[in-house]
């Protein structure tokens, strides 16, 4: 994605934005920011996160939860601190973009630490505000878990080590769901993996994901494939108490939600972009004339992207 910014970003366009608003860091929003100073030294740049780390290894947040990497500052690839002082980006961590103001082009941001709020204007707006866990209705016990940064990670392995948690409920069989299935059994805790599904992985076919299932087992995980959770209610004193389609009931100390991602599509429906069905960006929105009206009010390096990538 950033690659094609370079032969968008470069000449005359470039040098017309003074100043580069990037909402979200993480891969997309911190990629986006340092590409942006490699074209521009003049820019300013300006980097929103409402969180407080704005790159980190989200593919071993597990294995700090399993104990298998001990060293919580491993997973943190950039801090705020050193980004600004290599790439000269104004980082603004624990700070969340509540509005945005397409006629004067400015976007509001809400300290999340003194809810202060002011506005900032911009040349250049890129959204990048990434997705937010699905959480069903009824699954809101605060001992329902789901892991999607460094905050949810904390919490997760919170609750292990002080609550000394010996069974787990995991919700999902995809990737996230595995791979806390495995972290949790390397905590000696026992796992319950349910999946909807008749197998796991569901988007492999399902003589591939049969090797899987046969180390699922060997590693002690209760594997109930085909079925779904209908409720999680709470017992005081006593974890949570997890009701199948099957009816039948699973106890544990806490569950592990890993069942698919909303995209955080908030701004851009007050920014007037299309919402397709299933909750994204519509496609179709950024081509054709659409595309021109995104560039006059700002988001042209974001939307020329997606429109290279959408040919």
């Amino acid at each position: 994605m950033v690659g094609e910014a370079h032969s968008i970003w470069k000449g005359k366009m470039m040098r017309d934005v003074k100043r580069v608003v990037i909402v979200g860091g993480v891969a997309g929003g911190a990629s986006a920011a340092a590409r942006a100073r490699r074209l521009s030294e003049e820019a300013e740049i300006v980097m929103f996160e409402r969180g407080e780390h704005i790159s980190f290894a989200n593919c071993g947040m597990p294995y700090y939860i399993g104990d298998v990497i001990t060293d919580r500052e491993r997973l943190l690839v950039e801090t705020p601190a050193a980004m600004r002082k290599r790439y000269r980006i104004d980082v603004r961590t624990r700070t969340e973009v509540v509005g945005i103001d397409r006629e004067n082009k400015r976007v509001l941001a809400k300290n999340l630490s003194d809810s202060r709020e002011e506005w900032v204007k911009y040349d250049a707006l890129i959204l990048s505000p990434g997705a937010m866990p699905i959480r069903p209705a009824g699954f809101d016990s605060k001992l329902v878990f789901t892991l999607r940064n460094i905050a949810d990670m904390d919490a997760i392995r919170r609750q292990i080590d002080e609550r000394h948690v010996r069974r787990v409920l995991v919700i999902g069989g995809g990737h996230i769901g595995l791979e806390m299935a495995e972290a949790i059994r390397e905590r000696d805790a026992d796992v319950v993996l349910v999946e909807l599904s008749r197998q796991v992985m569901s988007t492999m076919d399902a003589e591939m994901t049969e090797p899987i299932r046969r180390q699922l087992e060997i590693h002690g995980v209760d594997l109930r494939l085909g079925v779904s959770v209908d409720r999680i209610e709470e017992v005081e004193g006593r974890g949570l108490t997890a009701t199948l389609s099957d009816g039948k009931k699973v106890e544990c100390d806490m569950a592990i939600l890993s069942i698919g991602v909303r995209p955080e599509v908030s701004l851009a429906k007050e920014a007037g972009l299309t919402i397709g069905e299933l909750g994204g960006l519509w496609w179709m929105s950024i081509c054709g004339r659409a595309i021109r009206t995104f560039t006059r009010w700002g988001m042209r390096w974001r939307w020329n992207i997606l429109w290279e990538e959408g040919r």
